[in-house]
């Protein structure tokens, strides 16, 4: 029952995209080459007499690793509460591999398209209708308090999962000069701080970090004054190697005969 109404709603939110399956304007959204990460993630060290946590079910005002974008989407949605909501411009941003979009290049050049902006349209075109055009980005807002979180998300390859969740509040920041702003400021710290200790327990990697094992790309999350970051490096890592072979796969090259 649950799932049919689930079902039911992802077809409601996403009605308007599947009807622009065939004319999509592009210039509706913010479209972008996929990012290019850095794949080298260090190898932490365990707290003495710490063990490890389990990072991969942490959450972020409800917002896990590896949760499908739709899902994410679903809880910026619900109307539970009413805590996040997408930001006005350019909320989601959407995004092609590099490596299918030289890809799809070297298509629409073999087809007779050379023109930059007909180029690129072709590109973003045969990108949508293939499949090959994600959400990369989805920015959500509190506005009573200033609140931002910024959610990342693998390719369709693999499963267009959240890899990376980043919160941002205001406590760092310093309102004007005098004791007063310097006192407020480090009781705001000390209160958010307190917060994250009492969510997610004491860090077990130095003094900030919490590791679910020693392996830098496994689900860590590193906390900063008024900011959290909560990332799976090999999640993101697995989809730029996916991306890479599969496109290399399906490189439509010209039909030789020898």
């Amino acid at each position: 029952m649950l799932r049919g109404l689930k079902s039911l709603l992802l077809l409601f939110i996403f009605a308007p995209f599947i009807a622009m399956a065939d004319d999509f304007d592009f210039d509706d959204f913010a479209i972008v080459d996929a990012g290019e990460y850095d794949m080298m993630a260090e190898e932490m060290q365990l707290n003495a007499g710490s063990d490890v946590a389990n990072v991969s079910e942490f959450d972020i005002a409800g917002i896990m690793l590896g949760m499908p974008f739709e899902d994410v989407y679903i809880i910026a949605h619900d109307g539970t509460g009413g805590l996040y909501q997408l930001r006005q411009q350019n909320s989601i941003t959407y995004a092609i591999s590099p490596d299918w979009k030289y890809n799809l290049d070297y298509e629409c050049r073999q087809s007779g398209i050379y023109v930059p902006d007909a180029l690129s349209k072709c590109i973003k075109s045969l990108a949508q209708k293939r499949g090959l055009l994600y959400a990369s980005e989805m920015h959500l807002v509190r506005a009573s308090t200033g609140e931002t979180i910024d959610v990342y998300f693998t390719s369709n390859a693999t499963e267009n999962v959240a890899w990376r969740i980043v919160y941002n509040n205001d406590v760092d920041s310093l309102e004007g000069l005098g004791d007063r702003f310097d006192d407020q400021r480090e009781k705001r710290i000390l209160t958010f701080w307190q917060g994250v200790l009492d969510k997610y327990g004491a860090p077990n990697s130095g003094t900030d970090t919490w590791i679910s094992t020693t392996n830098g790309y496994d689900p860590k999350m590193t906390a900063y004054y008024g900011r959290l970051d909560l990332v799976d490096m090999g999640a993101n890592a697995a989809d730029q190697a996916t991306n890479v072979q599969q496109s290399r796969e399906n490189f439509r090259g010209k039909s030789y005969a020898f």
